[in-house]
């Protein structure tokens, strides 16, 4: 008998502290909250039945034009300019480091056909 009227004065003050000023009717919000805190079980139904204004979707609707223009679209990374071009930076080759360490360092290569001299 306690845990409903918690809850659903809990659900309304969030309710209501995620709903724009503009959205409110009526009062003011912060009046919204004090009446929803103070009146324990009448202010949450008050709000929820006539203190915001709510917006009825129609069934089965898609998103909206806002979010549709908004919405980005992804690009898979083999079509991506950037990421192929990120790519190819990443191949590119430090100057000399393109001959091998052996030779570099004065020592022979598995592929040398010379024998090392003692």
């Amino acid at each position: 008998m306690f845990i409903v009227p918690l809850a659903l004065t809990i659900y309304a003050f969030i309710d209501c502290l995620n709903t724009s000023e503009e959205d409110t009717k009526h009062l003011p919000k912060i009046a919204w909250v004090f009446i929803i805190l103070l009146f324990w079980i009448v202010g949450p139904v008050v709000w929820l039945a006539a203190g915001k204004n709510r917006h009825n979707r129609a069934a089965g609707a898609g998103p909206s034009s806002w979010q549709r223009g908004r919405r980005q679209q992804w690009v898979a990374p083999d079509d991506n300019p950037d990421f192929l071009k990120s790519l190819k930076d990443d191949k590119k080759p430090e100057a000399g480091a393109e001959e091998e360490p052996g030779r570099r360092d004065g020592g022979t290569s598995p592929d040398d056909k010379t024998p090392p001299t003692s």
